[in-house]
């Protein structure tokens, strides 16, 4: 088994989600689907409460912001005129969500709502977060030995949470930040380049993590 050191010095590790804590697939098959599925249903039976308008407001917003990209869905405001405008509206912000997911953007405005849909997920049993075997295990060990342990993910923290709450490549970046780092090798992830494989420390699982204090 490789062993990676970690310096002494060290007395956090921050960890990346995708690809590193849990499985890319989860993300790419369960994750988003999820929302382009279920986008339509949730804003029907969520339409009255208040945080669900915020969330259309701010989709709203960020259209008027995107309009001039090719594809953008305007989002239409409510004239009270019944349920057939609501309903163009709702498909309006299908749509709108649906786009930027096509493109991979990562605006606020859809994130907090794909936020939103995950929590009513996770909460109804209809979603439990996934992580591979080593991860729940080592971080309960690193927290033994006095290290604290932070997640650093382009998603929103409250889908970060969730993920966390219930359950069953940023190397070039943090070393810029004088990190120490040790790159994870999971079933599913893109492949390294040769020169990436000679130049950073590679590892298959946090149990290769080597903590001085464990001595």
């Amino acid at each position: 088994m490789v062993v990676f050191a970690v310096p002494a010095e060290v007395a956090a590790i921050l960890l990346d989600i995708e690809g590193t804590t849990t499985p890319i697939t989860y993300v790419k098959d369960t994750l988003f689907p999820y929302i382009r599925d279920n986008v339509k249903e949730y804003l029907r039976m969520h339409w009255e409460e208040e945080e669900c308008q915020q969330d259309i407001s701010l989709l709203r917003k960020q259209a008027e912001e995107d309009s001039n990209l090719d594809g953008v869905v305007p989002i239409p405001l409510e004239t009270g005129n019944g349920e057939d405008e609501v309903e163009q509206v709702i498909q309006a912000v299908v749509d709108n969500v649906r786009w930027q997911m096509s493109l991979d953007r990562k605006t606020t405005a859809l994130k907090q709502l794909q936020g939103h849909m995950w929590r009513a997920a996770y909460a109804t049993g209809h979603m439990k977060g996934e992580f591979f075997q080593d991860v729940v295990p080592a971080i309960r060990k690193w927290r033994e030995a006095g290290m604290k342990v932070y997640i650093y993910s382009s998603g929103s923290v409250e889908a970060q949470k969730l993920l966390f709450g219930y359950s069953t490549e940023e190397a070039n970046a943090a070393e810029e930040a004088d990190m120490h780092v040790a790159v994870v090798v999971r079933p599913g992830n893109a492949g390294l380049t040769d020169d990436e494989k000679s130049y950073y420390s590679l590892i298959t699982s946090f149990n290769e993590l080597f903590l001085p204090s464990s001595t």
